[in-house]
């Protein structure tokens, strides 16, 4: 198993010498991934959040992450922002785990602003190997 970061419209190589630290996407889930005897754990940030708001899926080997945040209504609120650095919106963040891990093989918990995700290792399942046929005269 590789666990590979993507975005949407992913580049291997944007990932690695693209990103600017400033960017807003790299302000939103930032992941450490640890890799335990049997398992790996993505730890990732979203603060604010309610756990209702976040979504996990597994599909075609990738692990994505989406979440959505929602500002307070403007027009409710006194005073005039100056400055506004709190995100609103929907993001999300995809990870390479394999083809052979399934939702069943996936926990996940969620405390304090913090998602903890926890996946088996799994030996990589390679394709069975082609047989040839003899073709007989």
């Amino acid at each position: 198993m590789m666990l590979v970061p993507r975005r949407n419209n992913f580049d291997v190589f944007d990932d690695f010498f693209g990103d600017s630290f400033f960017k807003e996407n790299n302000k939103m889930m930032k992941t450490d991934i640890k890799e335990h005897d049997n398992s790996y754990e993505l730890i990732v940030d979203l603060p604010g959040l309610n756990k209702e708001n976040i979504n996990l899926e597994i599909e075609n080997g990738y692990l994505t992450i989406s979440a959505q945040t929602k500002k307070d209504n403007e027009e409710q609120e006194e005073g005039k922002f100056i400055r506004r650095e709190r995100y609103s919106g929907e993001y999300q963040r995809s990870f390479y785990v394999g083809d052979n891990i399934t939702e069943e093989d996936i926990k996940a918990s969620f405390k304090n602003g913090v998602l903890n995700i926890n996946l088996p290792k799994k030996d990589y399942q390679p394709e069975k190997a082609k047989k040839c046929i003899e073709i007989e005269d």
